[in-house]
């Protein structure tokens, strides 16, 4: 395929879709990791029967077998909401249909995890809502045996044999137990620049609110899912993952950006394959690629012709996603405790609409901006749990309540009452307490892992 003929597909995926009117609707997928109370590996057994349950009871309807005939995703037909596991059956993600109020969603989350606690308590299991399973050392780490999750699986354990000059972190299997909260908001092309602009700029604040998954063998770490996509076999091309190290100024630029993001799987003959990801610009340009495919346990070599239509497996995992919808898809936050389990979707949603006004606040900004560094480099900073000397502690609050206020000001505007969901971001700011922080500094003063899983619950 030519690259001309490559591009205008590639605008066709991302940018036509956004050619129409907005209709703010709200998409919100929240994972959460099941806690064996006893510090031992998650049972599997208790997890899906605690799902069959609650599919039962909910009257939703299976589209998601996995090999050995357990169902790992359901829908219901009317709201459109699904329960699915995420990997792993240590992870169990809510996923929303779509709504234009948080009140709406907030009320059935709270129904769903209450009942799914409720058939998990007896056997000493409970779903919180912390970004990192806190039994991570003993749960088991076998994906899904879903083809996608299996691909998935053999990509990221490729890192000991992929020579690439970065630096890989020793989690391939990550993602069998960590856990975010994502949030799809509608957008349209003129606001399209500005969005990925501001919201870029914001990722460092957000790091400071909504940092929730921290790991004993990372104690420095607030926000270790960061790195495990930034370190992994995902991170192979930057271009994939994380932040945009420079912000776009125009569309043209934009889509320079996606026509340098990789792709690394495809199908074939009914199987996911996965290969050393490829610069989907360059990907054409191959007579065959050779990778591998997962069956009966063994990954089988693959050799096979690029062709037009495997555009649609371009994925990546950028923290503001440009997606095949017309939306942008926000994954930088960690799963939140549940009682705060909106906020994510409230900055995002009170700000959304107002990003001209971000920009000039987070611009003139001198607590943590105009020190030397850039915004990628402040996300990894404020993820630590110890910040520099620089970082004026003062200003930064101000800042924050700053966006707070402005987030506010923009949930007021749309009419739904969801203000609410903000205030506990405002003690965060005040207190400059992420949940992550909480709990580590409750854990070094004594109070049991359990508790937080209990109270993040």
């Amino acid at each position: 395929m030519k690259k001309e003929k490559m591009r205008e597909c590639l605008y066709q995926k991302y940018i036509k879709p956004t050619e129409r009117k907005g209709e703010d609707y709200i998409g919100i997928e929240i994972e959460m990791p099941i806690v064996n109370l006893d510090g031992e590996a998650t049972d599997f057994d208790v997890t899906r029967n605690a799902a069959e349950s609650f599919i039962k009871n909910f009257g939703f309807e299976a589209v998601g077998i996995d090999r050995d005939g357990h169902v790992y995703s359901a829908t219901e037909p009317k709201t459109q909401d699904n329960l699915s596991f995420d990997c792993s059956y240590n992870n169990l993600e809510l996923s929303f249909g779509r709504e234009k109020s948080l009140d709406v969603i907030n009320k059935r989350f709270k129904i769903y995890t209450d009942f799914l606690n409720k058939e998990l308590s007896v056997h000493r299991h409970m779903a919180t809502g912390m970004g990192i399973n806190p039994n991570y050392e003993k749960v088991r780490k076998d994906y899904l045996p879903v083809p996608r999750y299996q691909m998935l699986e053999g990509f990221l354990k490729r890192y000991k044999d992929w020579k690439v000059p970065m630096y890989f972190h020793p989690y391939p299997d990550f993602a069998t137990y960590a856990s975010a909260s994502q949030v799809q908001l509608d957008i349209e092309k003129d606001k399209l620049v500005d969005t990925i602009r501001a919201f870029s700029l914001l990722e460092p604040i957000k790091a400071v609110l909504f940092a929730n998954s921290w790991m004993r063998s990372e104690p420095d770490m607030l926000c270790v899912r960061d790195i495990f996509w930034e370190n992994s076999t995902h991170g192979i091309n930057p271009h994939n993952v994380g932040m945009y190290d420079r912000r776009p100024d125009s569309i043209e630029e934009i889509l320079d950006y996606i026509s340098r993001t990789s792709i690394f799987c495809a199908m074939r003959d009914g199987h996911y394959i996965h290969f050393k990801p490829i610069p989907i610009i360059d990907y054409f340009d191959n007579d065959h690629i050779v990778g591998e495919y997962y069956e009966n346990g063994n990954y089988t070599p693959y050799t096979f012709k690029p062709e037009k239509s495997d555009i649609k497996y371009l994925r990546t995992y950028k923290f503001i996603d440009l997606t095949f919808r017309g939306t942008i898809e926000y994954r930088s936050a960690c799963c939140q405790p549940f009682s705060d389990a909106m906020t994510v979707a409230a900055l995002q949603l009170g700000l959304a609409d107002h990003t001209g006004e971000l920009l000039e606040i987070l611009e003139a900004d001198e607590a943590i901006y105009h020190h030397g560094y850039s915004d990628v480099e402040l996300r990894h900073i404020l993820n630590q749990r110890n910040w520099p000397e620089f970082i004026d502690r003062v200003g930064l609050k101000k800042l924050i309540f700053q966006v707070l206020e402005l987030a506010k000001k923009g949930i007021a505007v749309r009419g739904e009452d969801n203000e609410q969901y903000l205030e506990p971001l405002f003690e965060r700011a005040d207190s400059l307490m992420s949940p992550a922080r909480q709990m580590v500094e409750g854990v070094e003063a004594g109070t049991p892992m359990n508790e937080f899983v209990r109270y993040y619950a």
